[in-house]
């Protein structure tokens, strides 16, 4: 027996491979198919099983892809309405994977269509729990996700409800060596306080995780609605991809239309610019936004875009490129990708450049616009006006426009995407403060 997680840091999701006499269980796959398929030729083995906790909103998942490609079989929970070929594993079922057992456990909360699976050793004593998003190291599943996506939909309320019922009738009882394996760690928008562990064991959750603490229903209810991050635009979009089943990765990614130049850009469109910051200020294409290439790139993309909205991706190099199609892909935004284009040519429209000593000498002068999240602690500015950037698209005519207007976040990738979109859409001098903000924190 053999458990490998796999890891992917800018969405901070893992999923795993089980191998048993060369036959491999997936659990929760990524976007992209290949670790899993080397995983098995690596080891000599087959993948047969893909095993889904549920339909996830934060990425776009290859089960239909390992089905259609390997024939492998793709397991889930009977809610989830699954519109591709699938074997249903009610709670308490089982199946058998070599010389392992693998049991559903009915665990809603976080989704009201979610299994955990249960693996058992070859000595057929319970090793290890794939909890997705409803157990997580430190923390547990949000359940606000739900109201309005999927085939099967459900109230916060009754969510957290259930969420509680299946932390003490479902992993409380089990053994405390167990361990745990989640779909998601430390950064991840499906919970609000994970551990960086990116696993755990049940006598561990036991002990330090707040969930298992709360003795009363209500009060756990309360505690869990509280604080949650935003949700992005395209978790409700991403629910019913996966449930429907994604489209092959290769063919979806060769279809994206690459450009020669920007000049091909059709007006009117929106434009999705990765450049650094500084590239972009010195000259881009007129009302694009600034969503630099990082870490959560494909996060602020779903978070800033919505996913019926058409639009360009501009890069700095081919290779930067072809690395950002792919990051669109794992949440299913390369569907719509109206063309993709290197930058090679200089770009006329420029930012306004920010004198920084004037904005000390004289912070009357400007209007300061806080794109930060409200959870991320006091104001900097004492005038500043508070827009989190997922919101700020739609809120953009909120905000005062007789005063030059200065854009911060906490260190300066997320200023540089507010201030591109209020440039678009304010007729006004837009600053960006960039990391400049440091020096007021």
């Amino acid at each position: 027996m053999k458990v490998k997680q796999f890891y992917d840091e800018g969405l901070a999701h893992a999923s795993y491979a089980i191998i048993s006499e060369g036959k491999v269980a997936v659990v929760d796959p990524a976007r992209n198919p290949k670790p899993y398929q080397d995983f098995a030729q690596q080891n000599n083995a087959k993948i047969v099983a893909v095993l889904e906790t549920h339909p996830h909103a934060d990425f776009v998942s290859s089960h239909k892809e390992l089905h259609e490609q390997l024939g492998a079989t793709i397991y889930i929970n009977a809610d989830m309405g699954a519109d591709y070929p699938h074997r249903i594993l009610q709670d308490g079922e089982e199946l058998q994977l070599g010389k392992l057992r693998i049991k559903a456990l009915y665990s809603p909360g976080h989704s009201p269509d979610h299994s955990s699976y249960l693996l058992y050793d070859e000595e057929n004593k319970p090793y290890a729990i794939f909890t997705g998003d409803s157990l997580f190291v430190g923390d547990v599943g949000r359940p606000d996700l739900r109201e309005g996506a999927g085939k099967t939909k459900a109230q916060r309320k009754v969510l957290a409800g259930k969420m509680f019922r299946t932390i003490n009738e479902v992993y409380k009882p089990l053994d405390e060596n167990i361990i745990v394996y989640p779909a998601h760690g430390a950064g991840s928008l499906c919970g609000k306080n994970m551990s960086t562990d990116k696993s755990s064991t049940i006598g561990r959750e036991k002990e330090d995780n707040w969930a298992f603490q709360i003795k009363e229903e209500a009060a756990f209810v309360e505690a869990l609605l509280e604080g949650q991050p935003f949700v992005p635009h395209y978790f409700p979009y991403d629910v019913e991809v996966n449930r429907k089943g994604a489209q092959a990765l290769e063919d979806s990614i060769k279809a994206v239309p690459r450009l020669k130049q920007v000049e091909q850009i059709e007006k009117g469109t929106l434009v999705v610019d990765s450049r650094p910051q500084e590239k972009f200020k010195e000259g881009h294409p007129s009302g694009a936004i600034n969503i630099m290439n990082g870490a959560k790139f494909e996060t602020w993309l779903g978070s800033i875009v919505k996913p019926e909205e058409a639009y360009y991706l501009l890069a700095e190099s081919e290779n930067e490129l072809e690395e950002l199609i792919r990051k669109a892909a794992k949440i299913g935004y390369e569907q719509q990708i109206k063309g993709a284009v290197v930058v090679k040519e200089d770009l006329t429209e420029k930012s306004a450049e920010f004198n920084l000593d004037d904005f000390k000498q004289n912070p009357q002068a400007y209007h300061v616009v806080d794109i930060r999240n409200v959870s991320e602690g006091e104001k900097l500015f004492d005038n500043a006006q508070s827009i989190p950037l997922y919101e700020l698209r739609e809120r953009a005519n909120e905000i005062q426009t007789d005063k030059p207007v200065v854009v911060h976040c906490a260190g300066g990738y997320r200023s540089a995407a507010g201030s591109s979109i209020l440039e678009k859409q304010l007729n006004n001098k837009i600053y960006d403060l960039s990391e400049a903000v440091k020096e007021f924190l």
